[in-house]
């Protein structure tokens, strides 16, 4: 037992899922509300501070045009081998830094920037086309996806297939090499294929894409948003014209779009790991509810990549469950509801890399244990 909560068994043959990390997390109904959990977090962490939220912007952004101006200024002028080393150290700097920025970005989007809707919005905006992220289109979907967390129906991202569903790709690509090959596909087009084509994806019965203002992803009275965000990417989209123009093609490539392609695949790596984990179950139809699917998810330690990263990672399952928290009370929530969710509560601290092929290797599909009082449950297997 756990918190109250059935542990589920082991599957057939396995011992590792009764060992941590691999422990699976109860599934049973929770035996506290989300009522109980708001009750044990200070009234203070649910405060949206212009100030504070400025404030961590304005220090991502400054740090941000430190390291442009050190680059545009000085990496060309050094000896062309000292260049070939300084070029890749300001990539994953400025991407590290703005990866910062992406997240105070979203969460303008949850309405955790400020007390001021039309703020956050403004921000979120301005924030997001300039990473070319549609915010609007953006927003609404990524809500859906908090409304509908390990939902295998309706889910909006990261949905994992039945094995009776699995493309017959996989079954080729289910050893090392194949993994490390959708790993590095996922990562360098991960981002944009599902912006444009919803990939991995919830599945619609037409054509669902982020850019456009008719997509099922949307409903009537969010049309014209999405198109305001499209504007929004012509917009930043033609000033990197007028640059490359004046500047040429490899000083933007250099400046600007190898940090944000570094940016996209630490995000893919990010969101990747928080939904993706052998003990955590999804649920369908029969068994879903909110509180459960929230509770579906994994705090990750990425070193000092937290805090640079203002704890996206670290304090994921307490953004699914409060996504109005701002980053700088994230922790002192987390710790406030951990002594009741208990078993519900997943931490993994597994180095980064070894976790991607970990959860590569053993969460290919999802499939139920087929019990009496759970065939609603499934779970992540890799058997063929």
């Amino acid at each position: 037992m756990g918190a109250g909560g059935q542990m589920p068994k082991p599957q057939k043959g396995s011992k590792k899922f009764n060992e941590e990390p691999l422990r699976r997390v109860p599934y049973k109904k929770p035996p506290f509300t989300i009522g109980d959990l708001k009750k044990a977090i200070p009234p203070h962490c649910f405060n949206r501070s212009i100030l504070y939220s400025f404030s961590y912007l304005i220090f991502d952004l400054t740090i941000s045009f430190i390291f442009y101006y050190i680059a545009s200024n000085y990496i060309h002028i050094l000896p062309r081998n000292l260049s070939y080393v300084a070029w890749p150290i300001y990539w994953i700097l400025q991407a590290t830094i703005v990866g910062g920025v992406w997240v105070i970005a979203h969460e303008c989007g949850h309405h955790a920037f400020s007390n001021y809707q039309w703020l956050d919005d403004t921000v979120g905006f301005l924030l997001h086309s300039s990473l070319l992220v549609p915010y609007f289109s953006w927003k609404y979907s990524h809500r859906r996806h908090h409304s509908n967390t390990s939902s295998l129906e309706n889910d909006e991202v990261f949905v994992p297939k039945l094995k009776s569903n699995l493309p017959s790709l996989l079954l080729y690509l289910n050893n090392p090499l194949g993994r490390i090959l959708h790993l590095l596909f996922n990562h360098a087009l991960g981002l944009a294929l599902y912006l444009m084509f919803n990939y991995a994806g919830k599945k619609y019965d037409r054509f669902a894409c982020h850019y456009d203002p008719n997509s099922p992803i949307y409903s009537k009275n969010e049309r014209a948003q999405i198109f305001v965000s499209d504007v929004g990417i012509l917009v930043v989209t033609y000033i990197l014209y007028l640059l490359t123009m004046n500047k040429g093609l490899t000083w933007v490539f250099c400046i600007y779009v190898v940090p944000l392609l570094i940016l996209n695949s630490s995000l893919i790596t990010v969101t990747y790991l928080q939904h993706t984990h052998p003990s955590l179950p999804h649920y369908d139809s029969t068994e879903w509810d909110w509180l459960r699917g929230a509770l579906a998810t994994v705090d990750r330690d990425y070193g000092i990549m937290n805090r640079l990263g203002h704890n996206i990672a670290n304090t994921h399952v307490i953004h699914h469950l409060f996504p109005k928290i701002p980053h700088y009370h994230a922790m002192e929530a987390t710790k406030a509801i951990k002594p009741i969710l208990k078993d519900y509560y997943k931490f993994d601290e597994t180095p980064v890399l070894k976790a991607l092929y970990r959860e590569a290797k053993e969460c290919v599909y999802v499939e139920s244990d087929d019990s009496e009082d759970a065939k609603g449950v499934f779970w992540f297997d890799n058997k063929f």
